[in-house]
């Protein structure tokens, strides 16, 4: 199993957000040069994210964007879920798609899709607040001040 981009991005800036603290506002720009990846893909994944209701944008010029849950309410499993475009881990997962002559007979598919289902329950026991429990050591590998 592969995480998208999108997915890890998704990830990332919820952990920045969640390492800097609901008290205090994010840039994307800071968020994109931290991590060394691109602003136009984070601006799509904050926006999806606010749209979701785990950060808070706010315009303007002195705004930014923070965590408008608390890291304890947010689970790792659901974050995922509504970020993968799919789950198609094989063409037979997917109906349009799957041109395999075997797929009807096949018991492969159900082992992959038990193996699939085991996956997001190992990440549904997780909130953001389990990845936060290094977070002096986060601030000082991103280079971030604490305050």
């Amino acid at each position: 199993m592969r995480l998208t981009l999108y997915t890890d991005y998704s990830l990332r800036v919820l952990l920045y957000l969640g390492i800097k603290g609901s008290d205090r506002l994010s840039t994307i720009q800071e968020i994109a040069e931290n991590y060394s990846i691109s602003k136009n893909h984070l601006m799509k994944v904050t926006h999806d994210l606010g749209q979701l209701g785990l950060i808070e944008t706010i315009r303007g010029r002195s705004g930014g964007i923070r965590l408008n849950v608390k890291p304890e309410e947010i689970n790792i499993g659901q974050v995922v879920r509504h970020t993968e475009e799919d789950f198609h881990l094989v063409e037979c997962f997917s109906p349009e798609n799957n041109l395999c002559k075997l797929s009807p007979a096949c018991q492969l598919k159900y082992a992959l899709n038990e193996a699939l289902m085991a996956y997001l329950q190992v990440l549904d026991r997780y909130t953001l607040a389990d990845f936060l429990i290094s977070k002096e050591e986060m601030f000082q590998l991103l280079g971030m001040e604490q305050v």
